[in-house]
């Protein structure tokens, strides 16, 4: 078989699958019809997806190969994010609030393509595991489906992964060697301070004023007591408190999240963030409250894995289609599975700028070129074949 021409046959297939998937988003472990598609479509290949996983929508599907052997294991996220949509297309969501604007329907529909070519022509040795997993964003869906065996029965060996991307053109691949993403932790801050009359403020400890010192105070800690050479992401993203404009605020809360490579600065962050948040407040009279939780671990990329898809990238696409790119501040569940296998998750190109493609991730118009669905399919079933090939 020769997998690019297989996987263009399928180009029909892929993109009417997509368009479905797109038009019928679901949230975090409520991808109650995605895992049913899901389900239907590998029947109809002749394969036998798992028993539900990870709260009921994940599930797991084995493609035995003809010769006993190791396990590879691709996976793919399948939950939306709850944005509105903004593109004015046929197969725009149908659901209020909530869309695919992250590219996880065709994650979920270049897995569904990489099953029908691997079940045409299984591998001569060794197996493949498809994983499909709910709830990536926030959800942690990828802890729950090891806490359920996805990674068991055979035990997986290696896992490979795509993620659209819509920074590179089609037919291009990146992917960032060792770091890939960013750990993603979160953190609530309440600035409590004494309510009280505008006019009288010097009666009042004004929460607001107090708040605004703790926001740039913490990008001081990014760029005065952290080392520059290791990067670190601090951003509050919500902001709430006060009545109304004749009222000096008695509390606000800033949420927040922190990004970060290392791991010995992770652990560090919560204790620098009381230090700074407690000593603002307290030079204000003030008083605060902190609350931090540990999100996604940072993503690190296995360098085993690398030359597999270097030839999987030029054999498909031909030289020069391979970029490697710094770590991305970005968080994401895939770090779970790599945490206990050799993994490499690498960005799939799906930007078209003559058509208007150009939207970053989770933009409200993100869209994406569905020209890269068969290569996406491909490189994940090619993938799994060398790798295969090469740990017999």
């Amino acid at each position: 078989m020769h997998l690019p021409s297989a996987a263009h046959d399928l180009h029909p297939d892929l993109v009417a699958w997509r368009r479905h998937l797109h038009a019928q988003p679901e949230l975090a472990y409520g991808e109650i019809a995605t895992a049913a598609f899901v389900r239907e479509r590998l029947a109809a290949m002749g394969l036998r997806p798992s028993p539900p996983l990870a709260g009921g929508t994940g599930l797991t599907c084995l493609i035995e190969g003809q010769a006993g052997g190791p396990t590879v294991a691709l996976r793919a996220d399948m939950d939306a994010l709850p944005i509105q949509e903004a593109n004015d297309v046929p197969y725009a969501s149908t659901v209020p609030g909530v869309a695919h604007l992250c590219g996880h329907d065709a994650h979920t529909t270049m897995l569904l393509g990489a099953a029908a070519l691997l079940a045409q022509d299984r591998p001569a040795y060794g197996h493949v595991k498809l994983l499909f997993q709910p709830a990536e964003e926030g959800g942690a869906g990828a802890a729950r489906m090891i806490e359920d065996g996805a990674l068991d029965d055979p035990a997986v060996s290696a896992i490979f992964a795509l993620h659209v991307f819509p920074d590179v053109e089609v037919g291009h691949l990146t992917v960032s060697p060792g770091q890939a993403t960013a750990a993603a932790d979160a953190f609530d801050i309440e600035v409590i301070g004494r309510g009280g009359h505008a006019a009288r403020p010097h009666q009042a400890v004004d929460a607001i004023a107090v708040a605004a010192q703790v926001v740039s105070a913490l990008q001081q800690l990014v760029s005065r007591q952290t080392d520059p050479l290791t990067p670190l992401v601090i951003t509050i993203g919500k902001v709430e408190g006060g009545f109304a404009r004749n009222v000096i605020a008695p509390s606000v809360r800033l949420e927040g999240t922190a990004r970060s490579l290392d791991p010995a600065l992770r652990e560090r962050l919560p204790g620098l963030l009381e230090q700074l948040v407690g000593g603002v407040t307290k030079a204000f009279g003030a008083s605060h409250t902190l609350s931090y939780r540990q999100g996604y671990p940072s993503t690190r990329n296995h360098p085993a894995l690398l030359p597999t898809l270097e030839a999987t990238v030029t054999d498909l696409l031909g030289e020069g289609r391979l970029t490697q790119l710094p770590p991305s501040m970005g968080g994401e569940d895939f770090a779970y599975y790599a945490e206990r296998v050799p993994g490499m998750i690498a960005r799939l190109g799906v930007r078209n700028e003559a058509r208007g493609l150009v939207h970053p991730l989770h933009h409200p118009r993100f869209d994406l070129d569905e020209d890269a669905l068969p290569l996406g399919a491909a490189v994940l079933a090619d993938f799994a074949r060398r790798w295969l090939a090469s740990n017999v």
